[in-house]
């Protein structure tokens, strides 16, 4: 047998076979307590309707029968005595009990005559102090159970008790006992008729509960095929949220939502792998182009051009253009990479006017003739000021290779809300198209990938940018009309109220 074999038997068994098995199990123990409790209550009921009945004997009893043995002093004197007939003796007793009844009779002085025991039962003998107390309740006139005992010979008896006598002051007690073997043969018959009915009841209960269960588990089963059937590559399957059952539909939309997580999960991860496979291209690709061209100048110059002064500086200039793009790259992936894993930000308290107003001058040399204006309010808040300053110069880099160096126009807008500082930069360039906006933040997207390059754009201004600023809590937004110009926006809190 192999493993997976050998798991399946040694494993636990179906849901259908757990709920049937222990569905009976409790069935079944409800029918035994059932049982037990009715045997208990046909016991006392049909002992206690036998104690009636023995009672109703034992006062129709003939006096003569426990008389006879008595003394004729003893006998009640009157003319009716006349009429009475002799006592027959002990042995000359007619007897009219059934073989299985017993009787005795107990004196108050405790004598103890068992009446019956050459035609009838043995009678069992109690106490003397029982029968003391059976003596003084029917002096008080109080009721005396029926009692079940066993005789000398081991045969139990239900015997019951009436006084014999004077009324208020008895003269003894008569004991009259019934077999109780008829009895319990009748409780046992009856509890073997509830025992065929209980099983009989538990196999229609199996018949009728095993297509109820197959129909309820259904539901069930088609989720597990359903699961059967999922993998990566199949996430969108649903299933119903209402099938009639409340905890399978709890399931289901537990299921449903896992799926849509996995779902999430699996399309993130594949944006995620397609966006790094992406990343690696593109920054083979930059990477390439300027040791490509350091390549080819150093063969240049290997064959004779370095003898040459003017082929010499034009070689080495080159050279050195390249090597500061590719060091430029090199600075910018490593500080993604940070900004990536852990930003390390510096916060203090800055005036964001004060700040563009320190970097004017630099500002207007990189503009190159396009004229600049600065709307500044006071602005105090928390921040790292180096990392604002680079997002500063990275959008205005952005807008100045996007205007004309003639007519272009570029605005730096610093402002507040009530709890974010705003940070604006618009120009009046060619625009951008709507369908490049949701990627501009991407890394090594170009819109104009030949122009871009042409002025050693790698693509990764914007992305940082965006990096900075979520770093500061903050988030950045563009808006652009084509032929009209762009505006990013930039914002993140840290406005201090109280220094405003």
């Amino acid at each position: 047998m192999s493993l997976r074999n050998r798991t399946r038997s040694s494993g636990p068994t179906s849901l259908r076979t757990q709920l049937l098995s222990r569905s009976l199990i409790i069935l079944a123990l409800l029918l035994v307590l059932i049982g037990a409790l009715q045997y208990v209550l046909m016991k006392n009921a049909l002992f206690r309707n036998q104690a009636e009945a023995l009672s109703l004997q034992a006062r129709s009893i003939p006096m003569e029968l426990w008389e006879a043995d008595q003394e004729p002093h003893n006998r009640p004197s009157g003319r009716n005595n006349e009429a009475l007939p002799e006592n027959p003796r002990k042995g000359d007793r007619p007897m009219f009990f059934l073989p299985n009844m017993s009787l005795a009779k107990i004196e108050t002085d405790g004598g103890y005559t068992d009446l019956a025991a050459d035609n009838g039962l043995s009678a069992p003998k109690l106490t003397a102090e029982a029968y003391s107390a059976i003596l003084e309740k029917f002096q008080k006139r109080l009721p005396i159970p029926y009692e079940v005992i066993e005789n000398a010979e081991g045969t139990e008896q239900i015997i019951v008790f009436r006084p014999y006598g004077n009324p208020s002051s008895p003269s003894g007690v008569l004991q009259l006992g019934l077999d109780t073997q008829p009895l319990h043969a009748v409780l046992l018959r009856q509890l073997l008729i509830f025992a065929v009915l209980a099983l009989l009841a538990m196999a229609a209960g199996v018949a009728l509960y095993l297509p109820l269960l197959r129909r309820t588990l259904h539901p069930l089963n088609r989720m597990v095929e359903a699961v059967k059937r999922t993998d990566a590559g199949n996430l969108a399957e649903r299933f119903p949220a209402v099938q009639g059952q409340r905890e399978i539909d709890r399931l289901a939309e537990s299921f449903n939502g896992m799926l849509e997580r996995l779902e999430d999960a699996f399309e993130t991860e594949r944006e995620a792998k397609e966006q790094m496979r992406r990343f690696i291209a593109d920054a083979s690709h930059e990477l390439r182009t300027p040791l490509t061209s350091i390549h080819g100048f150093l063969e240049v110059l290997g064959r004779g051009a370095a003898d040459n002064p003017e082929q010499l500086h034009a070689a080495l200039s080159s050279m050195h253009g390249e090597s500061k793009r590719m060091k430029k790259l090199v600075e910018d992936l490593l500080l993604l990479a940070k900004l990536d894993r852990k930003p390390e930000l510096h916060l203090q308290a800055t005036r964001l006017d004060q700040l563009l107003l320190e970097m004017e001058p630099h500002l207007r040399m990189l503009a190159q003739g396009r004229i600049i204006t600065i709307q500044a309010v006071p602005v105090l808040c928390r921040c790292d000021p180096d990392k604002i300053k680079q997002v500063v110069y990275n959008l205005f880099h952005n807008a100045v290779q996007h205007t004309d160096s003639a007519i272009g126009r570029i605005t730096l807008t610093v402002n507040k809300t009530k709890e974010q500082a705003v940070l604006l930069v618009s120009d009046n360039g060619a625009g951008i198209p709507e369908e490049h906006l949701p990627h501009l933040f991407e890394r090594f997207y170009r819109i104009d990938e030949s122009r871009t390059r042409q002025h050693g754009g790698a693509g990764l201004g914007l992305s940082i940018t965006q990096s900075i600023i979520a770093a500061h809590g903050g988030q950045m937004s563009v808006d652009s009309t084509v032929n009209q110009g762009t505006v990013f926006r930039a914002e993140w809190p840290g406005i201090i109220q109280s220094l405003a």
